[in-house]
């Protein structure tokens, strides 16, 4: 398989919206991916021509018969993509308010005095979720505790836990603090070996990016995106529910279709973004040497995205070129390890007696985009048992170079080396 060399990426890096310069700040480099990557520029296209269509869907004229169509390709497209045989997609307000309405439905749809299972690597939109809902549905919320050291958890951990009165359990896929994945397919099988009935819902959300989802590979009940952090743009979420999870009682309108999840109109525009990633990743997969069928391309993008950010990753942990990786500098200690197989892209990372709050600021002002992560509602599950009010998260994409990871070290060596 070919990998992303030096003329495709500059074909990938044609293909994304300000791909090294803010139209605030100027030129940048942008590894910040995690908080929302960059935007497809067909992407771009196809919201600006969608904004301007006055039609609703399902009416009897030419207008209405079009846009039925494209959120029927759209809908085809992701399943494709996701590898699901079954079940259907939707979309909504945010992947958060997604989390939360599949957990609700989930809980207040199995047992009462049943457990909902998670762990505390999870984002709150599904701790805060299950939360709530399972005390509301009168079932007991437990949490794993994840590995501090690894920044992951593995499913013998969930395999522990689980009991046969587990009706719900949650999954993160991959953590947006520490960037490490999570073994889903195996997760999903602890859980239903105890409990085969449990309705197990997975946050996708920071996974998405990096593709190679198999959904009938993890035999999971749900599972969810958030379109900005792959491609697409703000303002919308996408969830996939098994017809197990479609068939539990959900809000809807009286005499309306019973499996419809969705809360009136919707923008189709929002849906044809998706089309525009779903063909993104079937194009990568073809440059790099994807087989003839659809879903072989997904597969050879997938593996072509984790070796090219493999490839950053360890160029910014172990050094580049005649600059020093961040493991050789005194003052630097890296969240989950220097050598980490389950790391996606992502090195998050504090600089002893540097408050990460500057680091960020000195960054940024250098021309390099990162983020700070705090120990509040969003990260505190992670760095509070590490004893950190704060990070420094670094989050790079296939479509960042090593002379862009180069840039960054050298600020890093010249200011904390």
């Amino acid at each position: 398989m070919r990998e992303i060399d030096d003329a495709l990426m500059h074909k990938v890096r044609s293909q994304f919206a300000q791909i090294d310069e803010c139209p605030q700040q100027g030129p940048r480099v942008f590894f910040e991916n995690a908080g929302g990557a960059l935007t497809l520029n067909s992407v771009v296209q196809t919201s600006t021509d969608y904004a301007a269509v006055p039609d609703n869907q399902g009416r009897d004229n030419v207008g209405s018969h079009e846009l039925v169509r494209v959120i029927t390709k759209a809908k085809d497209d992701m399943r494709e993509f996701m590898n699901a045989k079954g079940g259907q997609f939707f979309v909504g307000e945010s992947g958060t308010e997604l989390l939360f309405r599949l957990i609700m439905n989930a809980c207040l749809g199995t047992a009462k005095g049943g457990k909902v299972l998670g762990s505390t690597l999870e984002h709150p939109a599904t701790r805060s979720a299950c939360d709530r809902w399972a005390g509301i549905a009168g079932q007991q919320h437990v949490l794993i505790e994840h590995d501090d050291a690894t920044g992951t958890i593995l499913a013998e951990a969930y395999a522990k836990a689980v009991t046969a009165d587990t009706v719900v359990a949650t999954i993160l896929h991959t953590s947006p603090v520490t960037g490490m994945s999570v073994d889903v397919a195996a997760c999903a099988r602890a859980i239903r070996a105890v409990s085969p009935e449990c309705v197990i819902i997975v946050d996708g959300i920071q996974h998405a990016a990096h593709g190679g989802m198999d959904l009938e590979h993890y035999d999971v009940d749900g599972y969810v995106i958030s379109p900005y952090k792959v491609f697409s743009r703000h303002g919308f979420g996408v969830a996939w529910i098994s017809d197990r999870l479609s068939s539990l009682p959900h809000n809807n309108l009286i005499n309306g279709p019973e499996d419809n999840w969705e809360m009136g109109t919707r923008d189709t525009g929002s849906y044809a973004t998706l089309s525009d990633v779903v063909g993104y990743f079937e194009w990568l997969g073809e440059q790099v040497g994807g087989g003839a069928t659809r879903r072989e391309k997904f597969a050879a993008a997938a593996e072509a995205i984790k070796t090219q950010e493999t490839i950053l990753t360890n160029a910014m942990i172990n050094g580049t070129g005649n600059l020093r990786g961040l493991k050789d500098l005194d003052n630097v200690i890296i969240i989950g390890g220097v050598d980490n197989p389950a790391r996606e892209g992502l090195v998050s990372m504090t600089v002893s007696g540097v408050p990460s709050v500057d680091v960020v600021k000195r960054l940024n002002n250098d021309g390099i985009r990162t983020h700070l992560r705090k120990a509040d509602h969003y990260s505190g599950n992670i760095l509070d048992p590490l004893g950190l009010d704060g990070c420094i998260r670094v989050s790079m994409c296939h479509y960042n170079s090593v002379q862009e990871v180069s840039k960054f070290l050298a600020i890093m060596n010249e200011a904390y080396g």
